[in-house]
């Protein structure tokens, strides 16, 4: 990496760093850009997406049914027509 970008991203992250600073951390910013390319080599990247892993809908139907029958909740509760009472608003 160049090492005039290097002290731009330093100066940008306010950091001093040394020139054998500066050298050493171009060698790794290249050397990690040299690992981003190879992953762009990857075969299939064109035909998967973000998650390789297929995924399929696993959900059940929904399907509405009533396993409690309402009068059995509301026998303990204050209702009002069939409609519970909560405390007023002011």
């Amino acid at each position: 990496m160049d090492k005039e970008i290097v002290e731009r991203v330093a100066r940008i992250a306010h950091l001093d760093l040394t020139e054998e600073e500066l050298e050493r951390y171009g060698e790794d910013l290249s050397e990690i850009l040299e690992y981003f390319q190879m992953l762009d080599e990857i075969p299939g990247e064109d035909t998967l997406g973000f998650n390789p892993i297929i995924v399929a809908d696993v959900l059940r139907e929904d399907e509405p049914r009533m396993d409690i029958e309402p009068e059995e909740i509301l026998k303990g509760m204050k209702t009002y027509e069939g409609y519970v009472r909560g405390p007023r608003l002011s």
